[in-house]
């Protein structure tokens, strides 16, 4: 099973907040998810990031791979 670390979309419409979840990576987008690290919220300023580090660190080792989205996100959190 190929793991993946990426957004889902949930909020209103044109009012997007994301989570940052650990899914398998044949599922769909928004579909049944393994574990929620975070979440990410773009409509308040300055953008809200909130990611959890030791879930991270846990599923990163175990194999799976972020997104580039969730990779740049990681980036900006550390910040």
């Amino acid at each position: 099973m190929s793991v993946s670390i990426r957004l889902t979309r949930g909020g209103a419409k044109k009012k997007p907040s994301y989570r940052i979840v650990v899914l398998d990576s044949r599922k769909k987008r928004d579909g049944e998810y393994l574990d929620k690290i975070g979440h990410y919220n773009p409509c308040v300023n300055p953008a809200e990031i909130v990611i959890d580090r030791e879930k991270l660190e846990k599923w990163m080792a175990q194999g799976a791979q972020c997104s580039d989205t969730v990779a740049s996100l990681v980036k900006k959190a550390a910040k």
